[in-house]
């Protein structure tokens, strides 16, 4: 058998979960071939790697990204595009949260394009369907793989704008007939972010409609709760009425109970999850392993501040009387609103990444003094509404029961923007295969690594995708299982982690040694 590369001596975690065994792995083209240890090879003209004392993985699948236009950059995205692949990430899952880069009518892309800024960090524009998606990003080489979910909140917006009403019956049709176009062409899912704005005016009623198109593809609905903190428990609740009425399967992204008042609530949304799969329901999550999140400085001022999108919040944060409002709606809070800062206050809200002032990234918004809306107001004016935070809401204890459980994957929600992004764009993997499996002991690292592979494979129909096995695509991580963790922290949060000793896409080296090599094999998946 004539190889490309042969990987040999090491331990091989086959995605599936179970136990480690010795074997050598092949790759010819972009395909694997497993072969018994130390047996017969034609390594002629082969790269040979000696994997001895390290395990051999599939590439990680990170299920839960916004890397959505980080290569369309060019070199500002550069080093943030390297940080997943340096932790093993063959392949990402974008449009998370209810906002991706596509679908929108040709008279809605002015103004999204406008907002999306915000969102992604840069001059990103926005695509009328998803193969435009694709070919852009098809003309920006990439180390690793990409697919997208659709954005419920980019599509309302591309259909209605950013009014807060209901849809019209034919608006609703033309919202189904685009997501229906996307998901035949290879989108991967629909996302929901019913904290942000528009996705927060979108009812129940109407994402229904919209996952019952999912369902027809067999893809599955992820949600980001309309509430992860003093309401999760009704804001899961939701979710499942829309599964269970629209027969799509069901994945809650991040799933978290933050805020103080929602604090060891996993003793109950955990089990509650754990029931439903008992009773037949189709229900996945996914964790990041920090108890602090990450999102735009916009999302704690009340939903209707940001009505019209970000220029129409700009305009309202220069109105002296409209942030006496915004103050009230924080101090006494609005019904359905999530409510951030009133869950846990200013000091809990750190600044991550403001390009134009970057003096103040890692400062509470409490630290930088005066009234806090005020200030906060100062600076997304001073930043054209770019500013992304960090919001130190979780505990522990909360992180660790999600992590251990057996329908959780891992997903790092990182937030390519720059300035001081929260580390877990670029430690989520290995962190979890460090502190948690190794040093904790919170399970096994052929679980961990089923978490980060054959389960997210599975979930998100990645075919091929996940496993070391014969036939399967070449995508590898090579790591010392006594030396993996993660680097990054908050005052450097590109550090790279230890112990990813080499990753492979689609059968060629993309990191070695933790550097990035000159190969950009990654392509758009699932097409």
């Amino acid at each position: 058998m004539s190889l490309d590369v042969l990987i040999s001596g090491g331990l091989v975690a086959d995605g599936t979960g179970a136990p480690l065994r010795r074997a050598d792995v092949g790759v010819t083209g972009d395909r694997l071939v497993l072969l018994p240890q130390g047996g017969p090879a034609d390594g002629g003209g082969a790269r040979v790697i000696d994997a001895t004392g390290l395990v051999v993985a599939p590439g990680f699948i990170d299920v839960h990204t916004h890397s959505d236009g980080v290569s369309l950059l060019g070199e500002a995205g550069r080093q943030l595009a390297a940080a997943p692949v340096r932790m093993g990430v063959t392949v990402e899952i974008c449009g998370n949260c209810g906002s991706s880069l596509f679908p929108a009518l040709p008279e809605r892309v002015p103004a999204l394009s406008r907002s999306s800024r915000a969102g992604f960090g840069g001059d990103i524009p926005i695509f009328q369907d998803y193969g435009a998606f694709v070919e852009a990003h098809e003309r920006a080489p990439r180390s690793n793989h990409l697919t997208s979910l659709v954005g419920h909140g980019t599509l309302r917006a591309g259909v209605l704008g950013y009014e807060d009403r209901p849809a019209t019956p034919a608006e609703l049709d033309t919202m189904c007939a685009l997501l229906d176009d996307a998901l035949a062409a290879g989108a991967a899912g629909l996302s929901t972010g019913l904290i942000y704005t528009p996705g927060t005016y979108g009812d129940t009623a109407e994402v229904v409609a919209l996952a019952r198109v999912a369902a027809r593809y067999g893809k599955p609905y992820v949600t980001h709760l309309r509430d992860e903190m003093s309401r999760v428990e009704q804001a899961l609740e939701e979710a499942v009425e829309i599964a269970r009425r629209s027969g799509a399967a069901l994945h809650v992204s991040h799933h978290k109970t933050a805020g103080r008042h929602a604090w060891g609530r996993t003793r109950r949304t955990l089990p509650r999850i754990a029931e439903l799969r008992a009773q037949g329901m189709d229900v996945t999550c996914d964790v990041y392993p920090y108890t602090e999140g990450s999102t735009s400085l916009s999302a704690m001022f009340p939903p209707w501040a940001n009505d019209g999108g970000t220029e129409a919040l700009l305009e309202r944060l220069r109105d002296p009387l409209q942030r006496d409002r915004m103050r009230r709606a924080i101090d006494e809070g609005v019904p359905g609103w999530e409510n951030t800062v009133g869950n846990g206050g200013w000091d809990r809200i750190s600044v991550a990444c403001a390009v134009n002032q970057p003096e103040v990234e890692g400062r509470t918004i409490a630290e930088l003094g005066g009234d806090p809306v005020d200030t906060a107001a100062e600076l997304l004016l001073a930043e054209e509404g770019e500013v992304t935070i960090i919001s130190h809401s979780m505990r522990e204890d909360d992180v660790q029961r999600v992590l251990a459980s057996e329908f959780a994957m891992i997903g790092s929600d990182g937030v390519p923007k720059p300035g001081h992004p929260h580390p877990r764009l670029a430690g989520t993997f290995p962190r979890v295969l460090g502190r948690y499996s190794r040093d904790q002991g919170l399970f096994p690292l052929e679980v961990a690594v089923h978490k980060m592979t054959g389960m997210a494979a599975d979930r998100f129909g990645l075919t091929g995708r996940g496993v070391v096995r014969d036939g399967a695509h070449a995508d590898l991580v090579l790591l010392d299982p006594e030396t993996v963790a993660d680097g990054a922290t908050y005052a450097d949060p590109l550090l790279p982690p230890t112990g990813i000793r080499a990753v492979v896409v689609a059968g060629r080296v993309a990191v070695e040694d933790g550097t990035l090599t000159e190969d950009r094999p990654g392509r758009i998946i699932g097409r």
